[in-house]
C-alpha cells in the first residue's frame, strides 16, 4: 500500500483553490498513505494493512486476525475509484494548505455575513429603540378556584383549572353578581396575568361608577373576571395544543354562563337577564385561541361577542416549524374571512362579533406587532388594530409582558370595558355598531378619518346672552391666540363666524390649548361651544345650565349653544422641560393639551365657535383657534421610494402655515426601513413659545400614532406593510403611506425646515423581527448545497472533500448562482406566484391571502437585496457552526480517547482502533432498538424526541470518526468522517424545527399530563433519519453513483433546496 503525504488529510477542514470539480480529481492523483506505523522509519510492516476491495462497492477488507468481530469494515477502496475516473486534461492543484487552514473566499464571505450579523443585533438592541413609559401597577390578588368544573364537565379538567378573580379591600364577594368577562392568557402565560387590568376595573367601578347614577341606569355593573390556567402550555409551537384550549374553553364558557343561573353562586337583580355570552380578553397567543373557539365543534352560538386582544398574532403564527399550527392558522383565518364575505348578514355566523387588537409596537420582541393586524381577516365595521403609541394617555411602546400590567394602559382597557356592557341586554354588551363607536372613541387617537363626532349627537343646550362688552368677535380670518387667561372678573366669550359650507375652498376648524376643555357640568377655566343665533325660545332642545355674561349698559343676544367637550383630542404636551410623551414612575403628572378638529361639514347648522374664558383671575395658559384651507393644511410629497431612499427628502413650512399641518408620504409603506426627522428650530419673535413643536407619525389601517414632543430629531418607524403578512380585505388608497402632522406655534412668525432622511443602521434591526425564521432556514439550504458538492465530486473522484473544501467550491458557482436567480424572483412577484406553485403542484399561493408567503414575503422589488444579505449572512453562520461542530467532536474525540484507556503503542493503537472504533453493534441488536424507538414514537413520544436522539447518536459516531481519521490516516477514514461530518451539520440545522414541539411534550410530563400526543406520531417522518443514522454506527461508506443516476441525485436535491428556500 503506497504511502500518501502527511498534508492530503485535514480531519474534516481541507480547503482547495480552484473552483471546478476538476481541483478535487486531482486531488484524487495524489499518492495514497499508508498506516501511520508503516510510514515512519525503523517500522516493519503491520497486522494493520488495508486491502483494496475487489468488488469496488466503497468497501474495503481486513485480516480477521487483527478485528476478528468486525465483519464488514467501512473503509472504501476510494484511491483505486479516483485514479480509475481521472482524466488526464484536468488541471492540478496546487500546494495543499495546511490542516485546518480556510481558503480566503470562505473566510471573506463568512467574515462579511457574520459582520451584517453583528450590525442587525447592534441595530436591534442599539438603533431607533424607543423609551419605555409605562408605570407599574399596584393590586391586592386573591384567586377562587372552581373545584367542580371537572371531567365531567370536560376532558382536560386534570390539566386546566378555572378561577375567579377577586381584589381584596375592594371585591371580597365570592359570589357572582356582575358581567362574566374571561381573560385568556398567552404562550406559556400564568392565570395571574389577569390581576393589573381586572383590580383597576373593581377599583374603578366600587370608588366611581357605583356613585354615577346615569351609568348604572345604563346598565353598568361591576366585572367578574374569569382567568384560566393552562398550566403555562406553550401554544405558540405546538397546533394541538391550541385546539386542546380552545375546546376546554368553550366548555369553561358554558360553565361560566350556568353559574349565573344558580343562586348558590350569584347574586344578581332579578329584573335583569342572565347572562348568554362572555367578553373575551386575550393575551398573546390567548387572542388567537379566542378566534379559534367559534371554529370549534363545542361552540355555543352567541357565547362570544367581544373579544380584546393584546399583542396577540393574529395574521400569521410567530414560529412557522409546526406545519400543524400553520395550518390550524389557515382553517381559523379561512373561517373569519370567508364569514364576512357573505353578503347578508343572516349567513354570518360572527355578525355580531367584534374583534380589537391592541399591539404593542416596537419594544415587543416576542411576537412582531406586524402580525397583530386583523385589517386582512375582518371589515372595519367589526374590528381594526391599534398600538399603544397612539392611545389617549398612553402614548407609549410596550413589550410582551408590559402591556398586561402598564398602568396608564390598563386604566384606558378597564374603562373601554365598562363602555361596552349593559347589563338589561342579555348579551351583556351593547349592540355591535356602538361596541365599535366606543371603542374608536376609547382607543383612537381621535384624529382618525374613522372617528366621528358626537356634537351632531348632543340634545342638551347651553344658552349664552351676550352683550358687547361680555363678548368679542374675531374677525373673518383672523386668528385668536391667547397667552393667558383671565384678563378679568366675569367671563369673556370669543366669537369666531362660521364661514359657509358653500365656499368654494373647504376649510377646517383647529383649536389648541393647554387647559382642560370642560362641559357646562363642571368647573374649569376654558368652554368651546358651537352655538347658532337664537333671539326667542330655543324650542324644544333642552336647556342646560343657562347662564348670563350680561354687563350693564348694552344690548342683549342670545345664543343656543352646544358643548364640544365630548370631542376633544388629547395631545401629549410639550414644552422645553419635556421630553417625552408620558411621565414616569414618581414623576409630577403632566396634563395633555386639547385638540379640536372640525371640517365644515360638522359645524354645518351653527354659526359661530365661542371660546368661553372663564378664569376670574389671570391664569397661565394658551389658547389658539384658526380656520385654515385644507389645501394649506394638507401636503402630499410623491417622490418615488428609491428617490427618498437614496437622496432623502426635504421640505419646508411657510411662516404663515395653519397651526397644524399634515404631510403625507405616499411611497414610504414598508414596516423594513427606518427613518430620521431633523426639525429647524423656529426662531421665535415673541419673549417665550407658547409650545414647541409636536409632530405625529401615523398610518391608516393599521391604526398607528406615535408622538415626539419638542420635535428636533425623531426616529421614524412604522408598521405598515410587513413580510409575510397577508393583505388586508379592503384595499388601501394609494396614499395611505406614512403620514407626519406637525403642530408648531403659529404665534413665531419663521420658517419650519424639515428633512427626512433614511436610517441605514436603525433599518438593520428591523430584519431581526421579520426574518428571524428565515436566518433560522436559510442556512439548512447553504449546508444542503454544500452536502451537494461534497456528493458531486465524490460520485466523480472518490474522493469526500472536507465540508469548508465543498463550502468554498460552493461560493465559487452554486451560492451565486442560486442567490441571483432568488433576487431575480424576487424582483418579478408576479411571475413568483405563478412559478413556484406550478412546481409545487400546489395552488395555494394563487390565493391573495398567501401570495406574500414566498421568498422574501413581499412584492416590492425594491427589497430584492435582502435575498444576498440574508444568503451572506447565513454562510457565515454556517462556517461558525462548523468550526463550532469540528471543535466540539475533536475534544471529545480527545476525551473519548482518554477515557477508553486505549493502548500507548503503535501496533496497539491500530488494534484498539479496530477494536473499539470500528465495531459496530449486532445487526439484531440496532434491529431491536429501532423497533422499540419505532414504536414508542407512534404510540406516546413525538418523533421530535426520536430525531433528538438520532443527533445524539450521530455526534457520538462522528466523535468516533474522528478518532479513526487521526489515528489511521487514510483516505478511506477521512472520506468516513468527513461524510458523517456534514450529515451531523445538516442534523444540526434541522434539529431546531423539532425543539419546540419537543419543548411542549416535556412541558407536558413536567405538569404530569401523560396523555400522548394526538399528533406528531407520523413514523415516516424520522424512519429515514433512524436508518440513515443506524447505517452510519456500522462504519458504513455510501457508495458513489453512476453519472445517470447521479444527475438524477442532484436534480432531486436541487428541487428540494429551491423548494425549501421559496416557501421557508
Amino acid at each position: 500500500m503506497t504511502s500518501r503525504s502527511a498534508d492530503s488529510t485535514d480531519d474534516g477542514d481541507e480547503q482547495s483553490c480552484t473552483p471546478d470539480v476538476a481541483a478535487t480529481e486531482a486531488i484524487a492523483r495524489r499518492p495514497q498513505s499508508r498506516s501511520r506505523s508503516a510510514s515512519k522509519a525503523g517500522n516493519g510492516p503491520t497486522e494493520f494493512e488495508w486491502k483494496r476491495s475487489s468488488n469496488r462497492n466503497g468497501h474495503a477488507e481486513i485480516p480477521s486476525s487483527v478485528t476478528p468481530t468486525f465483519s464488514r469494515p467501512f473503509i472504501p477502496a476510494a484511491s483505486t475509484m479516483a485514479l480509475r475516473k481521472s482524466s488526464s486534461g484536468l488541471p492540478q492543484t496546487k500546494g495543499s494548505r495546511r490542516a485546518g487552514a480556510v481558503s480566503f473566499l470562505v473566510l471573506l464571505t463568512a467574515g462579511t455575513g457574520i459582520m451584517l450579523l453583528a450590525a442587525i443585533l447592534k441595530s436591534l438592541i442599539s438603533y431607533q429603540v424607543e423609551p419605555k413609559g409605562c408605570r407599574m401597577s399596584y393590586m391586592r390578588p386573591s384567586y377562587i378556584h372552581f373545584n367542580d368544573f371537572d371531567t365531567e364537565h370536560t376532558r382536560f379538567a386534570t390539566k386546566y383549572s378555572l378561577y375567579l378573580y377577586r381584589e381584596q379591600g375592594v371585591d371580597d364577594e365570592a359570589k357572582l353578581r356582575g358581567i362574566p368577562i374571561l381573560f385568556i392568557p398567552g404562550n406559556a402565560g400564568s392565570y395571574k396575568q389577569v390581576r393589573p387590568i381586572a383590580a383597576e376595573a373593581a377599583t374603578y367601578f366600587y370608588d366611581t361608577l357605583q356613585h354615577d347614577g346615569r351609568s348604572m341606569d345604563s346598565g353598568v355593573r361591576n366585572l367578574d373576571f374569569f382567568t384560566v390556567d393552562f398550566n403555562e402550555d406553550i401554544t405558540a409551537f405546538h397546533g394541538q395544543t391550541l385546539l386542546d384550549q380552545a375546546e376546554y374553553l368553550n366548555e369553561a364558557i358554558r360553565y361560566i354562563l350556568s353559574l349565573y343561573s344558580d343562586p348558590q353562586r350569584a347574586i344578581r337583580d332579578s329584573q335583569l337577564p342572565d347572562p348568554t355570552s362572555v367578553v373575551i380578553l386575550g393575551h398573546s397567543m390567548g387572542g388567537v385561541v379566542a378566534r379559534a373557539m367559534l371554529v370549534q365543534s363545542n361552540y355555543q352560538a352567541n357565547s362570544i361577542n367581544t373579544i380584546i386582544t393584546m399583542s396577540a398574532p393574529h395574521s400569521r403564527p410567530p414560529v412557522t416549524f409546526d406545519g400543524q399550527i400553520v395550518q390550524i392558522y389557515d382553517e381559523i383565518n379561512a373561517y373569519w374571512r370567508d364569514a364576512y364575505a357573505q353578503k347578508w348578514a343572516n349567513n354570518n355566523p360572527l355578525w355580531h362579533v367584534t374583534l380589537i387588537s391592541i399591539a404593542g409596537g416596537t419594544l415587543d420582541t416576542v411576537v412582531p406587532s406586524d402580525y397583530a393586524s386583523v385589517e386582512p381577516l375582518v371589515p372595519e365595521t367589526h374590528g381594526f388594530t391599534v398600538f399603544t403609541t397612539g392611545i389617549p394617555t398612553v402614548w407609549t411602546s410596550m413589550d410582551h409582558q408590559a402591556i398586561l400590567w402598564c398602568d396608564q394602559f390598563r386604566k384606558v382597557v378597564a374603562k373601554a370595558l365598562y363602555d361596552i356592557v349593559d347589563s338589561n341586554r342579555a348579551s351583556q354588551t351593547k349592540p355591535r355598531a356602538q361596541r365599535m363607536q366606543l371603542f374608536r372613541r376609547r382607543f383612537l387617537s381621535g384624529l382618525e378619518a374613522a372617528t366621528e363626532k358626537s356634537i351632531a349627537l348632543k340634545d342638551e343646550t347651553v344658552r349664552l346672552t351676550l352683550d358687547a362688552e361680555s363678548s368679542r368677535i374675531v374677525p373673518v380670518g383672523d386668528r385668536l391666540i391667547l397667552d393667558h387667561l383671565g384678563n378679568q372678573r366675569d367671563p369673556v366669550v370669543h366669537l369666531l363666524p362660521i364661514p359657509p359650507q358653500e365656499t368654494s375652498v373647504p376649510k377646517r376648524f383647529s383649536l389648541l390649548t393647554d387647559s382642560s376643555l370642560v362641559d357646562a357640568e363642571k368647573n374649569g377655566s376654558l368652554e368651546v361651544l358651537v352655538c347658532t343665533v337664537s333671539p326667542g325660545e330655543v324650542g324644544s332642545a333642552t336647556m342646560h345650565n343657562s347662564y348670563p355674561t350680561t354687563i350693564p349698559g348694552g344690548s342683549e343676544a342670545r345664543l343656543a349653544c352646544k358643548n364640544t367637550a365630548s370631542d376633544v383630542i388629547l395631545l401629549p404636551a410639550s414644552t422645553t422641560s419635556i421630553r417625552y410623551p408620558f411621565y414616569l414612575e414618581g414623576e409630577s403628572p403632566i396634563r395633555p393639551f386639547s385638540y379640536l378638529q372640525y371640517d365644515l361639514q360638522d359645524l354645518w347648522e351653527y354659526n359661530f365657535i365661542a371660546v368661553v374664558d372663564r378664569a376670574t383671575s389671570q391664569t397661565p395658559g394658551f389658547v389658539i383657534t384658526e380656520f385654515s384651507e385644507r389645501d394649506s393644511i394638507q401636503k402630499a410629497y410623491r417622490s418615488s421610494f428609491s428617490h427618498i431612499a437614496m437622496f432623502g427628502l426635504s421640505f419646508s413650512l411657510p411662516s404663515d402655515r395653519p397651526m397644524a399641518v399634515e404631510v403625507q408620504f405616499p411611497a414610504i409603506t414598508s414596516s423594513l426601513l427606518a427613518f430620521h426627522l431633523d426639525l429647524a428650530p423656529l426662531q421665535c419673535q415673541s419673549k417665550r413659545h407658547l409650545y414647541t413643536p409636536i409632530v405625529r407619525q401615523y398610518l391608516d389601517k393599521p391604526y398607528e400614532s406615535k408622538y415626539f414632543v419638542g420635535a428636533r430629531h425623531a426616529h421614524i418607524s412604522l408598521h405598515g406593510i410587513a413580510p409575510y403578512v397577508p393583505p388586508p380585505l379592503e384595499p388601501k388608497s394609494s396614499d395611505s403611506g406614512l403620514g407626519l402632522q406637525i403642530w408648531a406655534d403659529p404665534s413665531c412668525d419663521s420658517v419650519l425646515v424639515a428633512r427626512l432622511r433614511i436610517d441605514v443602521p436603525g433599518s438593520l434591526g428591523k430584519l431581526y423581527m421579520r426574518y428571524r425564521t428565515v436566518f433560522a432556514a436559510f442556512p439548512l439550504l447553504i449546508v444542503t448545497l454544500v452536502l451537494r458538492k461534497q456528493f458531486r465530486v465524490y460520485d466523480q473522484t472518490g474522493i469526500f472533500i472536507p465540508f469548508s473544501e465543498a463550502l468554498d467550491l460552493s461560493l465559487r458557482r452554486s451560492v451565486p448562482l442560486l442567490l441571483i436567480s432568488l433576487t431575480l424572483l424576487a424582483v418579478s412577484p408576479e411571475g413568483t406566484s405563478r412559478l413556484i406553485p406550478g412546481l409545487l403542484w400546489s395552488k395555494r399561493h394563487l390565493n391573495a391571502f398567501h401570495r406574500n408567503e414566498l421568498l422574501i414575503g413581499t412584492e416590492n422589488p425594491s427589497f430584492c437585496l435582502l435575498v444576498p444579505l440574508i444568503g451572506l449572512v447565513c454562510i457565515g453562520v454556517c462556517a461558525v457552526l462548523h468550526y463550532i461542530v469540528l471543535g466540539l467532536t475533536r475534544t471529545l474525540g480527545i476525551l473519548y480517547a482518554f477515557f477508553t484507556n486505549g493502548p500507548r503503542t503503535e501496533t496497539a493503537s491500530h488494534k484498539g482502533i479496530a477494536s473499539q472504533v470500528l465495531v459496530p453493534s449486532t445487526p439484531r441488536r440496532r434491529m431491536v432498538s429501532t423497533a422499540v424507538l419505532l414504536f414508542l414514537v407512534s404510540t406516546f413520544i413525538p418523533y421530535q424526541f426520536a430525531y433528538l436522539v438520532a443527533c445524539l447518536v450521530q455526534l457520538f459516531t462522528t466523535v468516533r470518526a474522528h478518532r479513526l481519521s487521526h489515528l489511521a490516516d487514510s483516505t478511506s477514514s477521512s472520506n468516513y468522517y468527513r461524510y458523517v461530518h456534514s450529515i451531523l451539520l445538516l442534523m444540526m440545522w434541522v434539529l431546531p424545527i423539532n425543539l419546540p414541539i419537543l419543548a411542549v411534550w416535556i412541558r407536558n410530563l413536567a405538569v404530569h399530563w401523560l396523555t400522548p400526543f394526538s399528533s406528531h406520531h407520523n413514523v415516516l417522518s424520522i424512519m429515514p433519519f433512524m436508518l440513515l443514522v443506524e447505517n452510519l454506527t456500522t462504519g458504513k461508506m455510501i457508495t458513489p453513483e453512476n453519472s445517470t443516476f447521479s444527475i438524477s441525485s442532484v436534480a432531486r436535491r436541487t428541487m428540494e433546496m429551491c423548494c425549501a428556500i421559496i416557501t421557508g
